[in-house]
């Protein structure tokens, strides 16, 4: 080939440069955002923030009732946050949106440092800088009869890092702080998968038992009072097992401050005989598939109510409890009483309700508007008598603890007479005869059942990033040298040793500070420090190190610390 044809075989220099793809260089540089450290923080503040509104808005999810309450009490408001999501704050686009990015951030972060990380554990210390005065710690050791496998024995005794290269000596330390940054992070993860999986595949529900009766309940989601299902899990497919409440015993101390719980109950497990079983509040119910947490109790009144014709009928209402002293306040409800034997129909304007409060030591006089002790030593009922339509026929939703209020202000509901405290073995007859007797009392428990696959990750997590959290704040990283040299070898100025001027000690010997130079005669050995993070005791470490390596190689090489032989030695 000749040489013009070679020229023009060569690219041509006004060939144009290919041009990269903008969407590409797009993406790559979100990526590089979005797993960016920085992007992490942030992500992970927008997600503390954007909880806030869960837990200061109702959730639907929590308590349905409570939602419905502030749709009645923010008419206008309520429907503005609706839209935005605010009652179901965790299930929202956009707070699903800040979670997801926030975990794919945190792994985009993780992989390249965990595989820089390995990495660097991998290898070995790097060589000995050059000019060892220029790092921020510097000392040379005089009359050194050492060696370098003497310094390297020194520094694995303090659990360094080393490798010996001739005469030079590398040590590194406190991969620690990299380590525990990696498992705070990764544990972070963790707790998102977590968080996910009992989200996605965890249940529970609130249930309300009282003792003493033919009323248990079976694990189905309509038998709860409130309830929560995962997305993933399927609500027939709930584990079959039967709870009845056989005994609840409490014991307070004179203060009304509760010292003992205990609540004894008949569980029924798919294919299993009924056995008995006992817990309380720090020690819950294990069944398979489930646990059953005590969340509270009280007491529910015994009233029977006696009719127009002679029948009777009982109830035992749970009377939900407003303080610590037990004092519970709810409603009986007597809706098929008055009920005409000749004909078989039922008057609605004839139904029956009590609302009040239970004392469980009522106050000797009034007023009655709160229990003295919870503990039942002056039980006491303190009931309002209502007489006319509940409104339970209408198919309205309501709650079975308090009276439909707009039945009592349309007049079809009304009051009779006056309140009346009863005790226990009391009757009060009402104006038509009828009459109301309080029997006593059964105690309730409130209970909460749930299954949460993500428990175990996020306890095992929630302790690994703990442990990680202390590495990363406690561990240093920092890197020492050692370089052995020569005996007629020369220290050049401001490298260390001991300055021209510097006077002799009584012995005829000149010490050899930091930063000083000087020739010397015998052996001796430079050392050089430098942390890789912000480490105010690294001065203090440096120095004890230099003390223990002249002393330990001085021993190693039958001399005593300061280059002198010992005794028995040749």
């Amino acid at each position: 080939m000749t040489a013009v044809e070679d020229r023009s075989a060569a690219p041509s220099p006004s060939t144009p440069r290919r041009r990269p793809n903008p969407l590409l260089a797009l993406l790559r540089n979100s990526w590089r955002q979005l797993t960016s450290m920085r992007t992490a923080l942030v992500l992970l503040f927008l997600l503390a923030v954007a909880a806030v509104p869960g837990s200061v808005l109702p959730q639907r999810g929590v308590n349905p009732e409570d939602v419905d309450d502030f749709f009645v009490e923010y008419p206008q408001l309520a429907p503005r946050l609706d839209r935005l999501g605010a009652f179901e704050v965790f299930g929202s686009v956009w707070f699903s949106a800040i979670y997801l990015l926030l975990f794919t951030s945190l792994v985009g972060c993780i992989v390249p440092r965990l595989r820089e990380h390995v990495r660097a554990l991998r290898a070995v210390p790097p060589a000995v800088p050059k000019r060892l005065e220029r790092l921020p710690q510097h000392a040379v050791l005089t009359g050194h009869h050492g060696g370098p496998e003497a310094i390297a024995a020194v520094l694995r005794r303090r659990r360094w890092r080393v490798v010996v290269r001739g005469n030079e000596v590398s040590a590194e330390k406190g991969y620690l702080k990299e380590t525990g940054n990696l498992l705070f992070h990764t544990s972070l993860i963790a707790v998102l998968i977590g968080v996910a999986l009992g989200s996605w595949y965890g249940w529970s529900g609130n249930r309300l038992l009282v003792a003493g009766g033919d009323k248990g309940f079976c694990n189905t989601q309509f038998q709860y009072a409130e309830s929560k299902i995962g997305a993933r899990v399927d609500s027939p497919g709930l584990p079959p097992f039967c709870l009845t409440l056989d005994d609840f015993q409490a014991r307070f101390l004179e203060s009304g401050q509760p010292e003992f719980f205990n609540a004894t109950v008949t569980v029924t497990e798919d294919g299993q005989p009924a056995r008995r079983a006992d817990f309380s509040v720090n020690s819950p119910l294990r069944l398979d598939g489930a646990n059953v947490y005590l969340l509270g109790h009280g007491y529910a009144p015994v009233l029977r109510y006696t009719d127009r014709f002679g029948r009777t009928q009982t109830s035992a209402e749970p009377f939900l409890t407003t303080d610590n002293t037990l004092t519970g306040e709810g409603v009986a409800m007597f809706p098929d009483v008055n009920l005409d034997p000749a004909t078989g129909r039922r008057d609605p304007a004839l139904q029956v309700a009590f609302e009040g409060l239970y004392l469980p030591t009522a106050p000797e006089s009034p007023p009655y508007v709160r229990s003295q002790h919870p503990t039942e030593r002056n039980p006491a009922v303190f009931l309002i008598a209502y007489r006319g339509n509940l409104g339970l026929d209408a198919g309205i939703p309501g709650s079975v603890y308090r009276l439909d209020q707009r039945q009592i202000d349309n007049g079809r509901l009304t009051q009779l007479g006056e309140a009346r405290l009863l005790k226990p073995g009391e009757k009060w007859t009402l104006d038509d005869g009828t009459s109301v007797e309080f029997l006593g009392t059964r105690p309730f428990v409130t209970l909460s059942v749930r299954y949460d696959p993500g428990s175990t990750v996020l306890l095992v997590s929630s302790g690994v990033l703990l442990v990680g959290l202390l590495g990363s704040l406690f561990g240093r990283r920092r890197r020492v040298w050692f370089r052995v040299l020569a005996a007629d070898a020369s220290v050049p100025p401001g490298a260390g040793g001991v300055a021209a001027d510097q006077p002799a000690d009584a012995d005829g010997r000149a010490d050899a500070p930091v930063g000083r130079s000087t020739t010397v005669g015998s052996s001796l050995v430079e050392a050089g420090g430098l942390p890789r993070t912000e480490y105010p005791g690294f001065v203090d470490e440096f120095t004890a190190l230099v003390d223990e390596v002249r002393g330990g190689a001085g021993r190693a090489a039958g001399v005593d610390p300061v280059g002198g032989p010992r005794e028995g030695t040749d």
